[in-house]
C-alpha cells in the first residue's frame, strides 16, 4: 500500500529518532532562534506592520510547518519576499485586508497539496524566479535608505511604490542625520566583517546589541537616531488579535483575491525553492504535496496569531542544516524558543536603533539579490531568456510581483513558442535510403513540432499539377494539436480538388490518435498511411 501523499516528515523521522539527535535539534533550534530574533523583527517592520509581528509569524507558522510540512529540516517564517507585498496590501486594505487576503492564500496552498499540484513548480522558469528575487532586493533595499540616513519624511508622506519612496527620499535629503549614518555604518561592517572571524554568534545579534549600546552610551547619538520603541508598540506576552473593524463581504473577498493569490504563488515558490536546497544539503527528500498544504495552514495560523504571510526560509533552513537540525523537532524548538523570547524579554527590542534594523535589510537583500545568477544570466543565456529576465527584475521594482510573473510566464510561454515554431520545418525529399522517389510522388520531411505555432508551413506545402502523391514523412512529430490537425485536413481538401492523394509516413501515436478522433484518418482511408519506406515507393506500382 503506498504511503500517504500528504504525510509529514515528522511522523516517518521519528521512528528512528534517537537521544543524541534529539541535543543537536535542540541546539539548531535554539541557534536558529537567535538567528530569526533579529531578522524577524527587521522584516516585519519592512513590511509596515508592529515588529512584533514578525515574532509572532516565526512562532506559529515556524512551529506549524515543521509539524506538518514535508521537509525534515525546513524552517518557516517571514521572509524578504513578503516585504513589499505585505506593506502594499497594509497600506492599501489595512490589516484586516491582510488577514483576509493571507487565510485565502492559505486556502489555495492547502488545495495545492491536496490536488498534488507540488510539482508544477518547476514550470515557473529559473529566470523569472531570479529576477523577481533580484528586484524584490532592490525594492528593500530602497525601503531602507529613509532609516540609514535618518531621513524625515513630512507629515503625512507614506511612500508605497519603489518610485515612491525614490522620489521621497530624495525631497527629504536636507533632514540627513550624520548620527544614524554612523550607528548603521558600524552595524552595517560589523554583519560584513563578523562573520569572517566568528561563525558561531550570529552577526545580526552583534549588531543589534552593539547599535543600541552606541545610542545609549554615546553622547548626542541618541538625539539624531530613530529606536523600535519609539516609534512602534512593543508589546509583552501572547498577541491580542483584534478582528472588529475588519470588512468581510463577497466583493471585498473578491478584491483581495489577486492579492491572496501573490501570497499563495511566492509562498509556494520560496518554499518548494528551499526544500530543493535543502534536500541538497542534507541529501534527503522532500514531500512537495505535504510541504504546500502545511504552508497553507501555517499562513492561516500566523494571521490568527497576529502574524503575516510566511513561506521556508532558505537562509535559517540553511542555518538550522550547517548547526546540526535534522528532523522537524529543530523548528517546533526553534518556535518554542521565540515564544519565551515573546514572553519574557521582547520590551528589550524597543532598544534597538532604526538604523540597526536598515543594515540588517540591506545584507538581508544583497544575500537575497542572488546577482551572481542574474549576472550569469546577462552573459551567457539566450537573448529571450535575457529579455525574460529583464522584464520580470524591472517590472517588480516599478510595479509589484503579480504584474511581474504575470508578464514574465506570458513572455516566456510567448518566446517558447516561437523557438518551436522557429525550429519546425518541412523539408523536401528526393531521394530516399538511395533510390531516387518517382517524379510523381512528392515528398517533405516534417521537422519539430507541429502545433498552432507552425501549422502556418503546412499550409504553404506547393502543390503543383505534375504531383499525385504527396506524402509527408512524419516520423519526427511526436504530437500534434487541433490546429495543425485543421492544416492537415486543409491541405487534404485541396489535394482533393487537385486530384492528388494526400499519403503520411510514419505517423507516430499521438497524432494518429487525434486523426482517428478528427475522421482524417478515416478521409484518407487505409492507403493514406505508410509504416516505412518500401510501402511508399510501392505507391505506384
Amino acid at each position: 500500500m503506498s504511503e500517504f501523499y500528504l504525510k509529514p516528515k515528522l511522523f516517518s523521522v521519528i521512528k528512528d529518532y534517537s537521544k543524541k539527535q534529539c541535543i543537536n535539534d535542540i541546539v539548531a533550534g535554539i541557534i536558529v532562534a537567535v538567528i530569526a530574533l533579529p531578522l524577524s523583527i527587521a522584516l516585519a517592520i519592512a513590511s509596515g506592520v508592529e515588529p512584533a509581528c514578525g515574532i509572532y509569524t516565526a512562532i506559529a507558522a515556524g512551529f506549524i510547518v515543521s509539524l506538518l510540512g514535508g521537509s525534515c529540516v525546513q524552517i518557516a517564517g517571514p521572509t524578504a519576499a513578503f516585504a513589499t507585498v505585505v506593506a502594499g496590501i497594509v497600506a492599501a486594505q489595512g490589516m484586516g485586508g491582510l488577514f483576509i487576503a493571507t487565510v485565502l492564500a492559505g486556502i489555495m496552498l492547502v488545495l495545492m497539496g491536496i490536488l498534488k499540484l507540488g510539482g508544477l513548480i518547476k514550470f515557473i522558469p529559473h529566470t523569472i524566479t531570479t529576477g523577481f528575487t533580484a528586484g524584490i532586493a532592490v525594492t528593500i533595499f530602497i525601503g531602507q535608505i529613509k532609516d540609514f540616513l535618518g531621513l524625515t519624511y513630512p507629515e503625512g508622506t507614506k511612500p508605497i511604490e519603489t518610485v515612491e519612496k525614490i522620489e521621497a527620499n530624495i525631497a527629504a535629503a536636507h533632514t540627513f542625520s550624520w548620527q544614524a549614518l554612523l550607528v548603521g555604518a558600524v552595524c552595517l561592517a560589523i554583519l560584513i566583517v563578523y562573520p569572517l572571524f566568528e561563525k558561531r554568534v550570529p552577526p545580526s545579534l552583534i549588531a543589534v546589541v552593539v547599535g543600541a549600546a552606541m545610542v545609549k552610551l554615546i553622547p548626542g547619538l541618541d538625539s539624531g537616531v530613530n529606536t523600535i520603541g519609539e516609534l512602534y508598540n512593543i508589546p509583552m506576552g501572547l498577541p491580542k488579535v483584534d478582528l472588529g473593524g475588519m470588512e468581510l463581504s463577497l466583493s471585498k473577498v473578491a478584491e483581495l483575491l489577486p492579492d491572496a493569490f501573490t501570497i499563495a504563488v511566492l509562498a509556494a515558490i520560496e518554499s518548494l525553492l528551499s526544500c530543493v536546497v535543502a534536500d541538497n544539503m542534507v541529501g534527503s527528500r522532500h514531500n512537495s504535496n505535504a510541504e504546500l498544504m502545511a504552508q497553507g495552514v501555517a499562513n492561516i495560523g500566523s494571521v490568527m496569531f497576529g502574524g503575516i504571510p510566511a513561506t521556508g526560509a532558505i537562509a535559517r533552513t540553511a542555518a538550522n542544516i550547517k548547526n546540526g537540525g535534522r528532523t522537524p523537532v529543530a523548528g517546533m524548538v526553534h518556535s518554542v524558543v521565540l515564544l519565551l523570547v515573546l514572553l519574557l524579554l521582547m520590551p528589550y527590542a524597543g532598544l534597538i536603533p532604526m538604523p540597526a534594523i536598515a543594515a540588517i535589510l540591506f545584507m538581508v537583500a544583497y544575500n537575497m539579490s542572488e546577482w551572481r545568477k542574474f549576472k550569469r544570466i546577462i552573459q551567457t543565456a539566450t537573448k529571450s531568456d535575457i529579455l525574460v529576465a529583464v522584464a520580470t527584475f524591472v517590472l517588480t521594482v516599478i510595479f509589484d510581483l503579480v504584474v511581474a510573473i504575470a508578464v514574465g510566464m506570458v513572455l516566456t510561454v510567448l518566446l517558447f513558442m516561437k523557438r518551436m515554431s522557429d525550429k519546425t520545418e518541412i523539408l523536401p525529399v528526393t531521394c530516399i535510403e538511395g533510390a531516387e522517389i518517382p517524379k510523381e510522388i512528392r515528398l517533405f520531411e516534417v521537422k519539430g513540432a507541429l502545433f498552432f505555432g507552425s501549422a502556418d508551413k503546412i499550409d504553404n506545402i506547393p502543390l503543383d499539377g505534375n504531383t499525385e502523391y504527396l506524402v509527408l514523412d512524419m516520423g519526427g512529430v511526436t504530437a500534434l494539436d487541433s490546429t495543425a490537425m485543421n492544416s492537415l485536413e486543409a491541405i487534404n481538401r485541396k489535394c482533393n480538388d487537385k486530384g492528388i492523394r494526400l499519403v503520411l509516413l510514419k505517423v507516430n501515436e499521438q497524432p494518429i490518435k487525434l486523426m482517428k478522433r478528427s475522421g482524417l484518418a478515416d478521409a484518407l482511408g487505409e492507403k493514406g498511411f505508410c509504416l516505412n519506406v518500401n510501402e511508399l515507393l510501392c505507391l505506384k506500382a
